[in-house]
C-alpha cells in the first residue's frame, strides 16, 4: 500500500486518522486535508476496496472541488473498509460506530458519498450531532435525491458543448456508473434532448445507438436490479462502456478507471468528470493531447458539495439548486478561458485557480 503521506505537500493533510475496532469489525480512514477555509466536508465512502491513499486523494479533491467553488470550507474524505450491500442492520452499526469515533474530530463535516446515503448521514448526526445530506425530515437538502451533482455535471456540460460547438439536442451520451450521480446527470442531458446511448453499472453495460429509455433505467436500478436486466439494448461487461462512441461520455464509478492502458478505448468528443478521480493525469493528458476537454472532478461534480454546504449554513433547497448552476457554469467558463490562454488541461487550469484561493485563504491564517 502506498504510504498516503508520500503525496503530502505545504497544503495538507492536516491529518490523517486510522480506525479499528475489531469487536465491531469497523475499519476505516479519516483524511483532514485542509481548513484554511473552514471546517472540512466530505464524504464517507464504504467500500471493500480502499484504504488511506484514496481517503487523502479524495480529501485533496474535496479541498480542490470546495475551494473552487468559493465555499467556507476545506476538504475531507472518509473511507469506511465494508461491503455496503451488507445488511441494514450491520451496516447501521458500522456507520454509527464510525460516528461515534469521528466525535472529536470536529474539523470534519460527514456527508454520503459511494456506499453511504441520507440514511447514514441521519445516523452520523445522531451519534455526533454534525452530518450533511440529511434526510429531509431532519431538515436537511437530500442531494443524491435532487440530484445536485447530476445538475452540476449538466450545467458544465452546457458550458463546454458551447465551446466545442456541441449542440446538446441529439448529442449521445454514455455514462460510466448508472448510480445517484450517472442517473441524475443523465435524465438532465435528456431534458436538454441529449439520447443516452449508453449505460453501465458493476455488473455491466447496456447499449444502444439509437438512445436508451432514461427513466426506465432509472426506474430499475432505484428497484435495486441491475442494467444487464434491463428488457432493451445490447449487453455487454462492465468495460464495454469505455469504447461506445458518443459525444459526451460521463463517468460516475470509481477512481483510476480511465488510464494509460485503456484510454485510447475512448471514442468521445467531451468528458465530464461525475466520479472524484475516475481518470489517471497521463490518461487526462492523452485526451487533451487528441483535442478532447476533460471536466476536472472538481470542477464538473461539484453539486453536491455546494448543495451541502448550503444545507450546513440553513439555505433553502431552492437557493442550492440555484447556486449549483451559477457557480458551476461560471467556474467551468473561467476554467476553460484559463486553459485556452495558457494552452494547459483543464485540470492544470482548475487547480491553479483553486490553489490561487487556498493560499489566499492560508495567508489570512494567525498560524500557517
Amino acid at each position: 500500500m502506498t504510504d498516503p503521506f508520500s503525496f503530502a505537500d505545504d497544503l495538507g493533510p492536516e491529518a490523517v486518522v486510522h480506525i479499528h475496532q475489531a469487536a465491531l469489525g469497523l475499519r476505516a480512514v479519516v483524511a483532514v486535508d485542509n481548513t484554511a477555509c473552514g471546517p472540512s466536508i466530505g464524504g464517507v465512502r464504504m467500500a471493500t476496496e480502499s484504504g488511506a491513499t484514496e481517503a487523502f486523494r479524495l480529501a485533496r479533491a474535496m479541498t480542490m472541488k470546495n475551494a473552487a467553488a468559493g465555499l467556507p470550507h476545506g476538504g475531507g474524505k472518509a473511507v469506511i473498509i465494508a461491503d455496503p450491500r451488507q445488511p441494514i442492520a450491520a451496516k447501521e452499526a458500522l456507520v454509527r460506530g464510525f460516528a461515534r469515533a469521528i466525535r472529536s474530530l470536529d474539523a470534519y463535516i460527514p456527508g454520503p458519498d459511494m456506499g453511504t446515503d441520507e440514511t447514514c448521514m441521519a445516523w452520523v448526526r445522531d451519534e455526533i450531532g454534525r452530518a450533511v445530506g440529511l434526510p429531509r425530515v431532519l431538515g436537511g437538502i437530500p442531494l443524491d435525491e435532487i440530484g445536485a451533482t447530476g445538475l452540476g455535471l449538466a450545467a458544465a456540460i452546457e458550458v463546454a458543448a458551447e465551446r466545442i460547438g456541441l449542440a446538446l439536442r441529439g448529442a449521445r451520451v454514455a455514462v460510466q456508473g448508472f448510480g445517484a450521480v450517472g442517473r441524475h446527470a443523465a435524465r438532465e442531458l435528456a431534458a436538454r434532448g441529449a439520447v443516452l446511448v449508453a449505460a453501465s453499472d458493476s455488473a455491466g453495460t447496456v447499449s444502444d445507438p439509437d438512445g436508451l429509455d432514461v427513466a426506465a433505467l432509472s426506474a430499475l436500478k432505484l428497484s435495486g436490479g441491475a442494467l444487464r436486466d434491463h428488457a432493451a439494448g445490447r449487453r455487454g461487461t462492465p468495460d464495454d462502456i469505455l469504447p461506445v462512441p458518443c459525444d459526451i461520455w460521463i463517468p460516475a464509478a470509481r477512481p483510476d478507471v480511465v488510464r494509460g492502458d485503456n484510454v485510447a478505448l475512448l471514442n468521445t468528443r467531451l468528458v465530464a468528470q461525475g466520479a472524484n478521480i475516475p481518470f489517471t493525469p497521463e490518461a487526462e493528458v492523452a485526451l487533451h493531447a487528441r483535442g478532447v476537454p476533460v471536466l476536472p472532478d472538481f470542477i464538473a461534480n461539484a453539486g453536491g458539495v455546494i448543495c451541502a454546504a448550503v444545507e450546513y449554513a440553513g439555505g433553502s433547497e431552492a437557493e442550492a439548486l440555484a447556486r449549483i448552476v451559477e457557480r458551476i457554469r461560471r467556474n467551468t467558463a473561467e476554467v476553460l478561458d484559463e486553459a485556452a490562454s495558457r494552452r494547459t488541461t483543464p485540470r492544470a487550469a482548475a487547480v491553479a485557480l483553486a490553489e490561487r484561493r487556498i493560499r489566499q485563504a492560508m495567508a489570512l491564517r494567525r498560524f500557517r
